[in-house]
Order: structure tokens, then sequence, then C-alpha cells
């Protein structure tokens, strides 16, 4: 069985759809992307293969938008990583501790803080709903013009010139073409790129993972992070296993059912431990939660010796969720994979060393590298030019005109400093 094949027909694929930015991946990076490129007047398509924005931040239930600050008092991300931060609590009345919904910290709200309050207090971040802001992400994507496809999966990509031409989807409608000046990958896993042979780099330490709530019958809502133990160098030292490849049919639900195995465990020692109450789950993960799958091999590969590193080419800056301290800027050369010109990735698939992966692969920096590769495209989809040959400056300008933060001392400056 290993070596047989079936051959199938060549056929006559319908374009159905065209645009000039297509980004492929509903997640916060790809929100990102989507929401920067329409801001700038161009067509935009985003392709989602299940019926949710946010990807694991909703439908994984990893409800932590984590810090968008240094950890020393100065906030390093601006532009849409923090407008979504905003919106990820804006129908948020008061904080709900059990479920785990929380509003970023007063003294970051409060403009007349010192960065002295700042740092000794809670850093930049939000503790969020899930189901309420996967739809304030789609209302905010249709508000800006975002043509949404759910339930779409892309399967192939046509190729010309060191160019994507077409994507190849699959949904509802059948087998059917994209036509696309400029692509996003969003995919989290560089399915694009790994479509358009690209070298790509592939992770097998994922462990299995979890997060979901419980509904009591007295009403109340809890929030539970389980996983297994897993290394943040990604690594398997000091991790629990077993453990899965992101990228591997049969590892994919191999994790599901591990983690689902967490969820079932979980509920049993909770209803052991409470035997008069009714404990009920509530809101287990849609999507297999993977930390890091599969990631470009690009122009630049980003790791640890970059820390407080400046790179003239620099479109986002990054924070350490982990320590206080560390802050790197994220050159736009390692969003680019090194022989298609016209894909641009960002979020967890960019080009990151392990020694940094896990530190990147989070929602701000998702949204932050989104932003960047949202414009970076747009602004190329007008021009002949590819992402690599492009205006750097105008990019660069276009960003700082939307907020983001783009400053030199905040990555060389000493923690102490």
């Amino acid at each position: 069985m290993k070596n047989d094949f079936v051959r199938e027909p060549a056929r006559h694929i319908p374009v159905r759809w065209s645009a000039n930015v297509v980004v492929a991946g509903g997640g916060i990076a790809g929100v990102a992307a989507a929401l920067a490129a329409a801001r700038t007047g161009v067509s935009v398509l985003l392709l989602e293969d299940t019926c949710t924005l946010g990807g694991l931040a909703t439908a994984g239930n990893v409800t932590v938008y984590l810090p968008i600050d240094d950890g020393c008092g100065r906030q390093v991300l601006g532009g849409i990583a923090k407008e979504l931060l905003d919106l990820s609590v804006a129908d948020l009345r008061k904080p709900i501790p059990a479920a785990g919904f929380r509003d970023a910290p007063a003294v970051w709200r409060n403009p007349d803080s010192t960065r002295e309050e700042r740092a000794a207090g809670t850093r930049f971040e939000t503790r969020f709903n899930p189901f309420s802001y996967a739809m304030a992400l789609e209302a905010l994507l249709l508000k800006e013009g975002v043509h949404i496809l759910y339930g779409t999966r892309v399967c192939d990509v046509a190729v010309s010139c060191a160019k994507i031409t077409h994507l190849m989807v699959e949904n509802k409608s059948g087998r059917s073409a994209i036509a696309c000046k400029m692509v996003v990958d969003a995919t989290g896993d560089a399915d694009i790129c790994w479509m358009a042979n690209e070298a790509t780099v592939s992770l097998d330490s994922n462990v299995a993972c979890g997060w979901f709530y419980t509904v009591r019958d007295g009403g109340s809502l809890q929030l539970h992070a389980s996983t297994h133990a897993f290394a943040k160098d990604a690594t398997k030292n000091g991790a629990e296993g077993p453990f899965f490849r992101g990228d591997r049919a049969d590892d994919v639900t191999k994790q599901v059912l591990a983690s689902r195995d967490i969820i079932r465990d979980h509920l049993a020692k909770m209803r052991a431990e409470n035997p008069d109450e009714d404990v009920q789950p509530f809101g287990i993960p849609s999507i297999p939660c993977f930390r890091m799958t599969r990631r470009i091999r690009g122009i630049v590969e980003l790791d640890e010796s970059h820390m407080h590193r400046w790179f003239d080419d620099a479109v986002c800056l990054a924070p350490d969720w982990r320590r206080r301290g560390p802050v790197w800027s994220i050159p736009w050369r390692s969003l680019l994979p090194q022989t298609i010109n016209n894909v641009v990735t960002c979020g967890r698939c960019a080009s990151w060393s392990s020694s940094v992966w896990d530190t990147m692969r989070v929602i701000p920096v998702c949204a932050g590298t989104g932003e960047a590769a949202g414009i970076g495209a747009a602004l190329a989809s007008r021009g002949r030019k590819s992402l690599a040959m492009m205006n750097i400056g105008r990019l660069l300008a276009t960003l700082r005109e939307r907020g983001v933060i783009l400053d030199r001392a905040l990555v060389e400056e000493s923690p102490e400093g």
C-alpha cells in the first residue's frame, strides 16, 4: 500500500476570485495583515479553513493577550497590536476572575502614570472572552471591507517566474483557483511557502495542550490552562511527552486526542474533588493547539543573539513575554522567504530560530508582524518590484504613520537604562 498511487486526471480549474492581497489564515496574524492591507485601499481576500477568526486565541481558548511592553515600564508595540489588545476586552464591563476575563492594568490605562509605576506593576496585557473576541474581529474586518472566505483550505499553488500566480483552494464550491498579486502566509505552519517549495524548518517537540472552560451548577465559568510541560527553547529538554509534529496528518490527530485526554483527566479530578457539584466541560478547543510547527528559513533568521540589536529594516518590535527586559527589532527580511518574491509571512511561521521561536509566536508579535506583512504586501501590489526589493523607507514611514513603534532606543537601551 505504501507505494500505491492513484492518477488524478488533469482538469481545468475555474478562477473564481481575485485580489491584490490574499491572506491565507485567519489567526491573529492573518487578521492584522488583512486589516492593515485593506486600510491602504487595495482589495483583500482572507482565507480561513474554520469558521472562526482568531486562531488559537479564540478557537483554541488561549485567552491571554500577552504583554506589549518590555517589563521595564515601556510600551514597545503600538499600531494594530495595541488596537487588537483594546478590542479583546472592548465589551468587558468588569473583571470576571474565575473565567479569566480582565482589562489591561489601570497603570497602563492611565496616561499620567510614570515609567517606574508601570515597571513595578503588572505588564500591559489583557485576559479576554474568546467567543466575543472572535465576533469582534469578524465585525472589524467586514467593516474595513475585507472579503472573508470561511471553510476554505489552500491545497496547492501555481508558481511562475518566482511568483505565486494562483492559490488552489477547496471549499463547498469545489476546487477552484484564486488569482493574486501578493500573498501573506499567515497559516501558522508556512503552508503556502512549503507548497511553493521554499526552505522550511519543522519541529517535532509539540506537546499535548487543551485550554478549556467548565461551568458548575452554581453558574460559575472557569478557565483551565491544561497542558503538558514544554521547553521554551522549542526542544524536548525538560518537556513532557509524547511529542508531535504539526505538519503530519497522523500527528495532528494524535495531538488532539492526547489533548482531549488531558481535559478528561482534569475533569475527572475536579468531579472527584467536588462530589456535590455538577461540573460540566464548556468550550473545549475546536482546533489543534500546537505552539510551533513549521516555519520558513528566511532571508534573515532571528535568534537570541539579536536581542537588543537594531535592524535598519525593522518593521516591528518584540518584547519577551517570559521575562522582563529583552526587546528585539524584527527585520522585514525575516518575514520573507528566499526565492518566491511575492509572498510574505507573519506570526509563528516567519523566520525564527528555535532559541526565540517561543517568544515570537505569541499574539502581540503575530499582530505586529501581521500589520507589517499586510502593509508591505499592499504597497508592493501597486508596483512591479518584489517584496524584497520594495521601497523599505515607504513601508517604514507608513507603519510609523499608523502608530507602530519603531524606536531604536527601545531596542538598544539596556533593561536597567
